[in-house]
């Protein structure tokens, strides 16, 4: 047993000695960061230096020396613009704008600037002087460099000395690359008077849409969600168990249901709420014609109608059918499963994001999307085509519009008069989403509850809703149902414009935190998660059926 006296002794040499190396790492890297985090990097990796000395000295010395850039920037520099002669150069009304923008918009920019070399000092100098808030600059910034420190620990075990120079490659190559983006962005500024105004606004739609996140490509986008989904697996012991939070729907929606046995379902306990839809039968394009005209003449379908997939996600395939030869078009297209259903006219629609853990009495609806259809307006001069490219938002999803459009891109549309870009109300479509939490009311919560109950085996999804009264809807009468998505659909409030990245996965992370709990209940009730190869199976056919899909409305 060790004498109490011996805890008394003041700490030698080689205890201090991973202290003093991290300090002294943490030095060096305010002077250059790249050198001391290989160095660090390479030495750990010989074992002449403990890693946990080596990643926190470089990781705290770069970490501290952001956040000196961060409060140069906004000490000194700030100020500066308060006096007089700087108020000649400045537009105050610009800057207010640029700190808002800076806000909403500004985390890409401070995540990516650690990967690109050139854009660290710039990006940081603009975040104090803009204002972002201290604390969720300390937050991104010391995420980014733990990942940046760790990935270079990593490939110095892997690839030893040749990493340094490999970096400095990336480093001088960066600049010839980040030089190269900004002789680009000023050619296209040069062009701007001139006849390659088309050109100019694809390449700033492009660019535009980096630092839009609701624009993000979903691999980008998911990566916490994916995270977040496996910490959930490991606290709930069970990676497919969100496959049990609906035990009356296959896979509890997860992927592979069918939409026409939620509907059959829906309309056979709520008849009243529920647009009527008709799996068509055969195998050929004939035989399937002849069972859409059988369905028409049976339940008196009139044009327009929609045409979907039985099985699909984020709206692809879904058509608003108006003539004959559009029928004939998509059922030569695709062989899958079809769905003919009355055409719900609205014009309003929403998605109502609902659930209920077992055993409790009530449900509750945990999110609204209200869901905005774009339109562009004529003036008499320019071309839809134009009128797409110079709308702010709609440039985002052009091509999609435009493709949607077919030959009509090249009509000048009378003044006046307005194209409707998007019929499905899917945000992967061009649907513009709003959060839509004001149409609450205790009688629609109570409505789609009862619903839902209905249901067997039903705790937790989406209803994607048409209505025509906002009234109506929140005194929860006289909507239809148009679908009803299970587990794996979202609360697509998020993607309001108007919302933070950090709001939106604030909101996922819960969402799915709910998820696994009402499995978990389900579970403990006798459910079974769907077997993870199932589900393999079913995601490969279900992707190969989407391939097959024309565009949607």
């Amino acid at each position: 047993m060790t004498s109490p006296s011996l805890l008394l002794l003041p700490l030698g040499f080689h205890d201090w000695l991973p202290v003093a190396q991290a300090a002294t790492l943490g030095l060096l890297t305010f002077v250059q960061e790249d050198v001391p985090t290989v160095s660090a990097a390479l030495l750990a990796a010989a074992g002449t230096l403990s890693w946990q000395a080596g990643f926190l000295g470089v990781f705290l010395g770069i970490w501290m020396g952001d956040a000196l850039l961060y409060l140069l920037a906004r000490g000194i520099g700030r100020p500066l613009l308060q006096r007089s002669w700087a108020k000649r150069f400045f537009d105050s009304i610009a800057v207010a704008r640029s700190e808002k923008w800076f806000a909403e918009r500004g985390t890409w920019l401070l995540l990516s600037s650690r990967f690109i070399p050139g854009t660290r000092l710039p990006t940081y100098l603009a975040a104090g002087f803009l204002r972002l808030p201290f604390g969720r600059f300390l937050f991104l910034t010391g995420t980014a460099v733990a990942l940046w420190t760790v990935g270079i620990f990593l490939l110095a075990k892997t690839f030893g000395a040749d990493l340094l120079n490999w970096l400095m490659r990336w480093n001088s190559s960066g600049w010839a690359v980040l030089l190269l983006v900004i002789a680009l962005v000023v050619a296209i500024r040069l062009c701007g008077k001139l006849a390659q105004r088309n050109i100019r606004r694809r390449i700033t739609a492009a660019l535009g849409r980096w630092t839009h996140w609701e624009f993000w490509p979903a691999w980008l986008f998911y990566l916490p969600v994916a995270v977040n989904y496996v910490r959930l697996a490991i606290l709930y012991r069970g990676f497919t168990l969100p496959t049990a939070a609906n035990p009356g729907i296959f896979s509890g929606g997860f992927v592979g249901e069918s939409k026409i046995v939620t509907l059959r379902d829906l309309h056979a306990t709520s008849p009243e709420f529920t647009a009527v839809a008709h799996l068509i039968e055969g195998l050929t394009p004939p035989e399937r014609l002849a069972s859409l005209q059988q369905l028409r003449d049976t339940y008196r379908i009139d044009y327009p109608f929609i045409l979907k997939p039985d099985v699909g996600q984020r709206g692809v395939g879904v058509k608003l059918i108006r003539t004959l030869e559009q029928v004939e078009e998509y059922l030569c297209r695709t062989p899958a499963p079809l769905l003919i259903q009355r055409y719900a006219p609205g014009p309003n629609e929403v998605g109502v994001f609902y659930y209920r853990i077992p055993q409790e009495r009530y449900g509750r609806i945990f999110a609204i999307t209200e869901k905005v259809f774009p339109t562009i307006t004529g003036d008499g001069r320019r071309h839809i085509e134009e009128l797409v490219w110079q709308d702010e938002r709609a440039r985002f999803f052009a091509e999609k519009y435009l493709q949607r459009l077919g030959e009509r891109r090249s009509e000048i549309l009378p003044a006046g008069e307005t194209v409707k870009l998007v019929e499905a109300g899917n945000h992967a479509q061009g649907c513009v989403f709003r959060d839509g939490s004001r149409l609450w009311s205790k009688e629609l919560e109570k409505g789609i509850d009862e619903i839902s109950q209905r249901l067997d085996g039903f705790f937790i999804g989406r209803y994607d809703i048409r209505y025509s009264s906002e009234d109506e809807l929140r005194a929860g009468r006289n909507f239809q149902i148009i679908e009803l998505n299970g587990a794996a659909s979202e609360a697509t409030s998020i993607y309001d414009a108007r919302n933070s990245l950090f709001a939106a996965y604030r909101t996922l992370f819960r969402q799915w935190e709910i998820v696994f709990a009402i499995g978990a209940a389900n579970r403990r009730g006798g459910a079974a998660p769907t077997k993870l190869p199932l589900l393999w199976r079913k995601w490969r056919e279900t992707t190969a059926l989407i391939a097959t899909y024309p565009l949607a409305d």
